[in-house]
C-alpha cells in the first residue's frame, strides 16, 4: 500500500489536531492511569508521543523511537499537566506543518536519516501512524471507544513496508478486512499474535 504525499501530510496535520484535543480532555487522574504500553501510564504515552514529534521538528533524530529516547521524552515532560501537554502538542504540529510546506518531491522520496530506513515520506507517514495508535492506547486506558478515523491506512500501510523490510511472508488484511485493526495490534505487540491467529511472529518491535 502507498499512500500519496498529500494524503500523509494532511493525515498526520489531522491527526495531530486530534491528539492535542484528546490530551486536552484528560484530568489528572486519567493522566496518572496506566496503559496497555508496558510500565507507561496514560501521561507517559502522551509525553512520548508530542515528545517524539518535538524531537523530529528540532533535528533531534539519532536514536529517536530508541528506549532511551522515549525514556527522555517521557522524563522531559514529567508532571506536565494535560492543558501544557496539549499546548505543546499545538505548537509543534504548526511546526510541522510549517516543514511540510517546504518539502519538495525530492526531498519527500529522499532518505529521511536518523537512522529511520526509509524515504522521508515513509517518515511523515510513520509519525501519522505512531500519533494515532498511541491515541488509542489513551482511549482504551480510559475505556474510550476506538476511533479508527483516517489513520488506519497510515497504520496498515507503515506495517506492511515494515514487515517487508524485516522479510516477514504472512498476509496482510485488507483495509476494508474486519480483522485489519486486530492485526494493527498484534504486529505492534499489543495484543499476543497467536491470539489473531497469525502462523508467524508479527511483533514489529520484537
Amino acid at each position: 500500500m502507498t499512500l500519496s504525499r498529500t494524503d500523509i501530510s494532511d493525515g498526520l496535520i489531522n491527526e495531530l489536531n486530534a491528539f492535542e484535543q484528546l490530551v486536552r480532555s484528560l484530568s489528572q487522574a486519567e493522566l496518572d492511569s496506566p496503559s496497555r504500553c508496558e510500565g507507561w501510564t496514560v501521561g507517559d504515552v502522551a509525553r512520548h508521543a508530542i515528545g517524539g514529534i518535538a524531537d523530529v521538528t528540532a533535528g533531534r533524530l539519532d536514536g529517536l523511537g530508541s528506549p532511551e529516547v522515549t525514556a527522555r521524552e517521557v522524563a522531559e515532560r514529567a508532571g506536565w499537566t494535560a492543558e501544557q501537554l496539549a499546548d505543546e502538542c499545538a505548537q509543534v504540529t504548526k511546526t510541522v506543518a510549517g516543514l511540510l510546506g517546504v518539502f519538495d518531491d525530492k526531498s519527500w522520496e529522499a532518505p529521511a536519516g536518523g537512522g529511520f530506513d526509509g524515504t522521508l515520506g515513509r517518515g511523515v507517514e510513520a509519525l501519522w501512524y505512531d500519533t494515532w495508535l498511541h491515541g488509542d492506547d489513551i482511549r482504551h486506558a480510559l475505556g474510550r471507544p476506538t476511533e479508527l478515523g483516517n489513520g488506519l491506512p497510515a497504520a496498515m500501510s507503515h506495517i506492511e513496508y515494515s514487515l517487508g523490510q524485516q522479510n516477514w511472508t504472512g498476509d496482510v488484511p485488507a483495509l476494508d478486512d474486519p480483522n485489519a485493526f486486530a492485526f494493527i495490534l498484534a504486529a505492534t505487540g499489543r495484543v499476543d499474535s497467536a491470539s489473531f491467529g497469525a502462523n508467524a511472529p508479527i511483533n514489529l518491535y520484537a
